[in-house]
Order: structure tokens, then sequence, then C-alpha cells
């Protein structure tokens, strides 16, 4: 799946709160990126499991991989390709490291599209 396809699918399923199904989506473009991109994909796979890890109630675990999450995607802030909102994510991840929440969890994989 192309990475503007797969962002696109992994979005519904994050939406849907279908975060683990979101990973799946994630972790197959991060297995066939390219070297540059390859962890970048790895760290939007881990932050869709340490929405899982949340939504299981396993705290511990969510901290731990959204917080890696956060430190992959690091270096890719400054030139984010496909769109992807890197610091919005990291961010995200990082709040939702420290503060985890019940119920469906948001978190908007690329920049709104302008007009």
């Amino acid at each position: 799946m192309p990475p503007e396809q797969a962002l696109v699918e992994a979005q519904r399923l994050l939406d849907a709160d279908r975060p683990f199904h979101a990973h799946e989506v994630l972790e197959a473009v991060w297995k066939a990126a390219p070297d540059p991109e390859r962890e970048l994909w790895r760290g939007l796979a881990q932050v869709a499991v340490g929405i899982t890890h949340i939504r299981r109630g396993n705290a511990r675990g969510a901290d731990a991989l959204l917080s890696r999450a956060a430190e992959r995607l690091v270096p890719y802030e400054d030139a984010p390709p496909h769109g992807i909102d890197v610091q919005g994510v990291v961010q995200r991840a990082r709040h939702l490291a420290r503060h985890p929440q019940e119920g469906p969890i948001s978190v908007r994989l690329t920049k709104p599209a302008r007009p």
C-alpha cells in the first residue's frame, strides 16, 4: 500500500477506535519503506500500539511505547514526508504517555489539507 493510502486507512482505523488494526497498516509500510523513512513508519506504528495498550489498561506499556515512538519520530520534525504531522504526533504521544485516557483516543497523523 502506498504511504498516502496507508495514512488514510490508518487514520480511518484510529478514528474508528481500532488502533491495533491501524498499527498493522503502518507496520506494513514500515517493513516496505526505504531506509530513510523506516524509523518514521516504525514510530507511527508504535504510537498505534501505545494507544492499544492504553485501551487495554496497560498504562506502563503505553508509556514505554509512546515515549519510544516520540523519540523515534523527532528526527523527522523538520522535513516530514507525506504530509505527516510529525510534530503534532510527537506532542500527542508524549501527552498520552503521561496522561493515558479512557475511551476513544484521537490522534491526527497528517496535517489538514490547505484550501
